[in-house]
């Protein structure tokens, strides 16, 4: 997860929490590992390591503020993209709320922990993918995380160009829901800082895939 890791320091794009080393991007991999990492928020087991059946699929996050939709990009990154079918498959992302908002830098709204402190995770962690040349625009959905392959359940949705280092994994291309992310920018934090929970509420009612 970005677990307390997007911060902006002196005119940087600093993520503590978010580094993580570079990989090439990925080909037809046929397994794909997932390594215990910690107690589970929400224990909904751990993915099938054979990914040769994953098939291209859109995710819709229904939540409390309106729909995001996104396209997966399971031919880049068939490990990550499976495992969040697999969460989103189990509701393991269903009633979660988006925790953090940043907004001076670093632009995304970041989601997928259960507990809602940044810190929880599925139980499993897994390696970095797609990060050659890796950029963050608008409409990006990657990958948060701690360090070098302990990608797990938090990821963060890009509501405006950002620059960050090629250390979090791109899965995702968002095709709805920018104006919904756009008005939860708009009305910032609750406590007013430019990295915190966001002042309007965003609740993950559910989260849905569907093979495209």
């Amino acid at each position: 997860m970005l677990s307390n890791a997007l911060r902006v320091a002196a005119g940087a794009a600093l993520v503590a929490g978010l580094v993580t080393g570079p990989t090439g991007p990925a080909s037809a991999v046929p397994t794909c590992g997932y390594t215990p990492a910690g107690q589970a928020a929400r224990d909904v087991g751990t993915p099938p390591t054979d990914v040769s059946a994953l098939e291209p699929y859109a995710a819709m996050l229904n939540t409390s503020q309106g729909i995001v939709a996104f396209n997966a990009a399971t031919e880049k990154a068939p490990c990550t993209t499976n495992s969040f079918a697999h969460l989103a498959g189990r509701k393991y992302f269903d009633g979660t709320k988006c925790h953090r908002l940043t907004t001076d830098g670093i632009f995304v709204l970041q989601c997928g922990d259960p507990t809602g402190t940044g810190s929880g995770g599925p139980g499993y962690q897994f390696k970095d993918e797609n990060l050659t040349g890796a950029t963050y625009p608008a409409g990006t959905v990657a990958m948060a995380n701690a360090g070098p392959g302990t990608n797990g359940s938090q990821f963060f949705l890009v509501y405006k160009d950002t620059q960050l280092p090629a250390n979090y994994t791109p899965f995702g291309d968002i095709t709805r829901g920018m104006d919904v992310l756009g008005t939860i920018a708009e009305h910032g934090t609750k406590d007013g800082q430019s990295d915190g929970a966001p002042k309007q509420d965003v609740t993950l009612n559910s989260v849905r895939t569907t093979t495209r």
